[in-house]
């Protein structure tokens, strides 16, 4: 096998439900209004995935245009990982799922569970696998229907989540690419959010439903302080593995959780605003997702252009965290 082997993002597309759900429907569904939410949150809106959409749905959809925008066929991809907390179903894989969908024959298929982190974590194996040698192209996606384990009665959470996926064709490049990532996790923190219900520990029952343990649970304000410091910390040390400063970055990506958050991030950090991207205000938080569909508007919307430094940034339920520098290629 080769080693070695630059890889980078060849190609990147995105999926978003055409149901918006906005700050104003959620007044008529529970006791909040739209500058209660606009103040804690910057989340205007979120997209909700009809009855007949599922995660594998949304995946296959971004895939598709990923697949188009790299210019590679389904038939060519080895390696399929789907980054999400709401898989179809507990298994086979959605990956698999997404596999027959495409007709991606060839792929080896498995799902990560990183939660809001999952993108960047399947970024980085699918990284691993490239430039071993072991495959040449992988496709990477993080999807969510967020809505499907969301307590709409919950004015705490519910108007925090969105569904969508987005997705990334990761294959060699001859310059560029990704150069450096870190990944880390605290499991002592896993109570801090987490959806109780439905795994060996708690399995489904009329008891987990009526008490409500098959939606989000967070510890909100816990989740905040941690993730300004956790972020902050992971992003400027990927930096500096990589021998790059904050003044090096020409595109920020965060995990669209909470514009709070990120706004606390960029300070802690000193990043300029117009150097962050930002799309949280249109879609919410959605999980894996969010990093992966901001990575797709930032390069379809000219902030990403050969040459320049992207950094994702990602933090979620585990907890865990994930940093990744890319020089996009030319």
């Amino acid at each position: 096998m080769k080693k070695n082997i630059k890889v980078g993002i060849v190609g990147l597309g995105a999926y978003i439900p055409k149901k918006i759900l906005t700050n104003k429907d959620l007044e008529k569904m529970v006791d909040t209004n739209d500058e209660w939410i606009t103040t804690r949150t910057g989340i205007k809106e979120r997209h909700i995935a009809a009855s007949d959409e599922f995660t594998s749905t949304l995946a296959f959809y971004a895939a598709k245009e990923a697949l188009k925008n790299a210019k590679i066929k389904a038939e060519d991809i080895e390696l399929i990982i789907v980054a999400t907390v709401t898989p179809d179903m507990q298994f086979p894989a959605t990956a698999c799922l997404v596999q027959e969908l495409l007709g991606a024959k060839k792929a080896a298929c498995f799902d990560v569970s990183a939660a809001c982190a999952g993108f960047v974590y399947g970024i980085v194996m699918a990284q691993q696998f490239i430039s071993t040698g072991c495959y040449k192209n992988a496709l990477v996606i993080g999807a969510e229907k967020l809505s499907a384990v969301t307590d709409w009665k919950d004015r705490n959470t519910c108007v925090l989540f969105g569904d969508g996926a987005g997705a990334a064709v990761l294959s060699s490049v001859d310059n560029g690419g990704i150069l450096t990532s870190y990944l880390g996790s605290d499991g002592a923190l896993s109570e801090l959010i987490m959806v109780p219900g439905g795994g060996s520990k708690k399995p489904a029952s009329k008891e987990t439903v009526d008490e409500g343990l098959h939606s989000i649970k967070m510890r909100g304000n816990e989740v905040f302080k941690l993730a300004v410091k956790i972020m902050s910390d992971a992003a400027c040390k990927v930096l500096k593995q990589c021998e790059l400063s904050v003044d090096d970055i020409d595109c920020f990506i965060p995990h669209q959780a909470n514009k709070r958050i990120l706004d606390a991030v960029a300070r802690k950090m000193k990043v300029p605003e117009e150097k962050i991207f930002f799309n949280v205000a249109k879609y919410g938080n959605m999980s894996s997702a969010a990093t992966a569909v901001a990575l797709c508007e930032a390069y379809q919307s000219g902030r990403i252009k050969p040459g320049h430094i992207v950094v994702l940034d990602a933090f979620g339920a585990g907890l865990v965290w994930g940093a990744c520098v890319i020089q996009w290629q030319k």
